[in-house]
């Protein structure tokens, strides 16, 4: 009697059946999450990652860079006043964009935060003032 090796074609059927039911129970769930992961992103840029590099600049050079000067000032020293007394950059390796690929937006004094600075994302939408705006004023 001559034994088969490999697996039969119910065999083979079956395990693809149970895969494709286990990808139908998985996908829907992991659907909405790459949206959740980019506000999520976009929030500890604005909370934590971005404001650490504008405490640096700002106790090297006094102050936090004014509006015009922006984000980038923590790429490259500023030319436009006020000059910083020790630019000690770069604070950040490359010009900050938010997770849907638009610069973050950056207005000092701030409007919301009156004591240093608003710092915000304008969102997927990429239109200011939507409801999908993420700002360091929000709780």
């Amino acid at each position: 009697m001559k034994k088969n090796k490999g697996f039969t074609l119910i065999e083979l059927m079956l395990v693809v059946v149970i895969i494709a039911t286990l990808a139908g129970l998985v996908i829907p769930r992991l659907a909405g999450r790459a949206e959740q992961s980019r506000v999520t992103a976009a929030k500890a840029d604005i909370l934590s990652n971005i404001p650490l590099a504008l405490d640096l600049y700002e106790l090297d050079n006094g102050t936090f860079p004014s509006t015009q000067q922006g984000l980038e000032a923590l790429v490259e020293a500023p030319t436009s006043a006020p000059m910083p007394k020790n630019w000690n950059g770069p604070y950040l390796k490359k010009k900050p964009v938010d997770p849907w690929q638009n610069t973050y937006r950056y207005v000092s004094p701030g409007v919301h935060n009156t004591q240093d600075y608003d710092l915000y994302s304008i969102g997927k939408d990429a239109t200011e003032g939507g409801n999908d705006d993420i700002g360091n004023w929000e709780e």
